[in-house]
């Protein structure tokens, strides 16, 4: 897991290549007028999802995970949390499902970090995550990037 400013987003470029295109998506102007739903970075590559979404409390969701994609997290507005536990040991509460790239796991967060707005937070195949812990409303992009 990282968790950072926008402003020190070209520090991880060189993890993976698309991830320059995921950063420069987050980084365009306008970006709190997108619509919700999905918009095209790079095909099946890099893709971000918009979303306006209700803060839950932490005991109301489980953690979840992907296989296929590396998150982005990025808050545009709204006061969000997202816990973190390592994926590895965490038994499986909800199979996975190949088409959406999730599946949900028992057990409770090892650590809850608050993710202000401008900031992001990047979760790996092994990291499980918990996000939307907060109250109110929430406005934040999710950028898919393929393994």
């Amino acid at each position: 897991m990282i968790l950072d400013t926008l402003g020190n987003a070209a520090k991880y470029a060189g993890l993976k290549d698309e991830f320059s295109q995921a950063f420069g998506f987050l980084d365009q102007s306008g970006l709190a007028e997108l619509p919700d739903g999905r918009h095209a970075v790079d095909g099946d590559q890099v893709f971000a999802i918009v979303a306006r979404e209700s803060g839950r409390k932490a005991e109301d969701a489980e953690l979840e995970g992907h296989r296929k994609y590396i998150d982005i997290q990025y808050v545009i507005s709204g006061d969000e949390s997202m816990g973190w536990a390592p994926r590895e040991g965490l038994a499986t509460s909800v199979a996975y499902d190949e088409e959406r790239d999730i599946e949900f796991f028992k057990g409770r967060p090892k650590s809850i970090v608050h993710v202000p707005p401008g900031f992001f937070a990047v979760f790996f195949p092994e990291d499980a995550h918990l996000p939307l812990i907060g109250d109110g409303p929430i406005h934040k992009v999710v950028v898919k990037v393929v393994i």
